[in-house]
């Protein structure tokens, strides 16, 4: 796992055409776009009041598609096959950019905005397809790198396509503009014609063509999962702070940063490089797995970036109309550059790991019906976004005001969505904890079911066991701990939040135990995973010790598969047994220490006892020794 590079995925035909034909499509939604705003914004001659209602009716206008349509591409996605639904979107875009060029010889305003409904249209049929093919062509492991390169190659792609799209017709006027757009649409194309077939994941969907009702569905199939749902939450909140940010830029960059449209350009190139950098970056920060503890993560950083972003500007600039070289020249503007810059990495922390979460917890052959819900909520989100920047403005609010208050804002809803999901928290701090004392490496995690319950049996070495565990498991799971641990003050609101299972031994208390075992069976019963240690207590020699019969006694009522798992390298950890209590509190012997969990494959129920499971993880443990 350790020597796997995402970027290998380029190579490969299952990704690569895939990746090259959605970053066209972004950049010539934007390349179209911008174009867009400089005929009707510098070249027809119109008054700062027609433009500034034509800024507002195009943003409508792409977003209206979003709302109407977004039900019936979900539909389409499932019901047929992916790789012929994304060469008839391609198509479409040709005739739409064909259009395009006819429009802007012809300077027909209604002609361009007929267009920009088109590549709404294009969006919203896009999208579904986009997110739900990823899961179907790449493994579990490669799901977050795969989205964290999509994620960098849109962000990129939109950067490139608004400028190139503003330079051609600047530079060039209406033919170069229009050479470009239908020129990546038709690449587009052709890169389409190389994506391997993609099955339909619900072939027998039957087609709902009302559309009040299949937005009605589409918004339900959100609602069915609670984790999926906040997620999904979680990413319309991101695109409302950064449809609030991105459309202040032109007035900060003029108003208080004293620079032209270079700025505003250098302005969104650092955010494009520093979301592409942030979204790549997940997959080495999170081990492959869908490590939603970045999350919380991306959105601490959103919110101390941009109430820095404040601070760092907040007066308005004393001299304007600077370039970007001007810009740079001054050292005084390198902080907010640089704020910036990790304002993007930190939203890409957050988006990658959410998008990754919603395709692996949802059904394959709902994924695009959920992306189109997605799409609908973003779009209610991006115009609440609107709304909220003309509504604080209008009470007085200056552009680096209303940026903080969307800072601040943020923290506020992350800390709420947090709370309905404690998941999210839990899997932070497991994954700061981890991460912070220990260079984690994990093996066969592959071999943890994707749905459905598996008893999860480990060797104990550390009070620390369970949050290594928990940090690397690609979904949550339930942890059997003793109850005086469970009840530990300052510490026992996160074994509640983490929804552990607090057991006791028969003579200490019996009830106790009997009420366990009665929450373990519940647990998988919905499907959980569960994790014991079937040692009973921490080791005391760092060996293995005999495996308990509790574990037998759960099998017997509920044979469900038995994952293996095997923790090598925590014998020598502060939070051991290896040391007397007079000299156990230390660092460990060597700072971030490399250790290892190594996962097995999954034991019948039905075969599975206590002397076995013990043999399987001694086993694991022995192979990498």
């Amino acid at each position: 796992m350790s020597g796997h590079n995402q970027f290998e995925l380029l190579r490969q035909r299952r990704f690569a055409p895939f990746f090259l034909t959605q970053a066209l499509g972004a950049f010539n939604d934007n390349a179209f776009r911008q174009a867009l705003v400089v005929m009707v914004g510098f070249q027809l001659g119109f008054g700062h009041a027609a433009v500034g209602w034509y800024s507002n009716l195009a943003g409508a206008l792409f977003i209206l598609p979003f709302f109407l349509f977004s039900a019936s591409a979900g539909q389409i996605a499932e019901k047929y096959e992916k790789t012929r639904l994304i060469r008839f979107v391609k198509l479409f875009e040709i005739a739409a950019m064909t259009l395009a060029a006819f429009a802007f010889y012809a300077q027909s305003v209604p002609l361009l905005f007929t267009v920009l409904v088109m590549m709404g249209l294009h969006s919203t049929m896009f999208g579904p397809i986009k997110y739900a093919i990823l899961p179907q062509v790449l493994h579990p492991q490669e799901l977050v790198g795969g989205n964290g390169l999509v994620e960098m190659g849109t962000s990129m792609a939109v950067l490139i396509g608004m400028i190139a799209g503003g330079w051609a017709m600047s530079a060039y006027g209406a033919p170069v503009a229009s050479a470009v757009v239908i020129g990546m649409a038709i690449v587009g194309y052709l890169a389409s014609r190389r994506i391997p077939l993609a099955p339909a994941t619900a072939p027998e969907l039957a087609f709902d063509w009302n559309i009040a009702r299949a937005t009605w569905r589409s918004l339900k199939f959100v609602t069915q999962n609670r984790t999926v749902f906040n997620s999904v939450l979680g990413i319309s909140w991101f695109w409302f702070f950064g449809f609030v940010f991105t459309a202040q830029l032109p007035n900060y960059t003029s108003d208080y940063l004293g620079g032209n449209g270079s700025v505003e350009t250098l302005a969104l190139a650092l955010f494009s490089i520093g979301t592409g950098a942030g979204a790549v970056l997940c997959e080495k920060l999170s081990g492959r797995t869908v490590e939603i503890g970045l999350v919380p993560f991306g959105a601490i950083g959103l919110t101390v970036l941009g109430v820095d972003l404040y601070f760092a500007r907040h007066a308005p600039a004393s001299v304007h109309d600077l370039d970007a070289l001007a810009f740079l020249a001054s050292r005084a503007n390198w902080h907010v550059c640089a704020d910036l810059l990790l304002i993007g990495l930190f939203a890409g922390f957050y988006i990658v790991p959410l998008f990754a979460l919603v395709q692996s917890r949802t059904p394959r052959e709902q994924i695009s019906r959920v992306i189109s819900g997605n799409n609908i909520l973003n779009a209610v989100f991006m115009v609440a976004a609107a709304a909220f920047g003309i509504g604080m403005s209008r009470l007085g609010l200056s552009v680096p005001e209303l940026l903080l208050a969307t800072a601040v804002l943020n923290a506020l809803v992350a800390l709420y969505i947090f709370t309905l999901v404690p998941e999210f928290l839990m899997r932070f701090l497991c994954w700061i904890f981890g991460r912070a004392l220990y260079r984690l490496r994990v093996q066969g995690i592959e071999c943890i079911p994707e749905e459905g319950p598996a008893l999860l049996v480990c060797n104990h070495v550390s009070y620390l066991d369970a949050v290594l565990i928990g940090g690397a498991l690609p979904r949550p799971a339930r942890f059997v701990m003793y109850h005086k641990i469970f009840n530990t003050p300052g510490a026992a609101w996160m074994f509640k939040a983490a929804k552990a299972i607090p057991i006791a031994g028969a003579k200490e208390d019996a009830a106790l135990m009997e009420r366990a075992f009665a929450s373990i069976d519940a647990a998988l019963a919905d499907g959980e995973l569960v994790c014991i240690f079937p040692e009973g207590a921490l080791t005391k020699d760092g060996d293995i010790a005999p495996f308990r019969g509790g574990v037998e006694r759960i099998l017997a009522r509920r044979p469900v598969p038995v994952i293996p798992l095997a923790l090598r390298g925590m014998w020598s950890s502060m939070w051991s047994k290896r040391d007397s209590r007079l000299h156990r509190l230390r660092m460990p012997r060597r700072f971030r220490a490399q250790i290892e969990l190594i996962a097995g494959e999954a034991v019948d129920g039905t075969q599975a006892n206590a002397a076995l499971l013990e043999a399987r993880v001694r086993a694991l443990r022995g192979e990498m020794a």
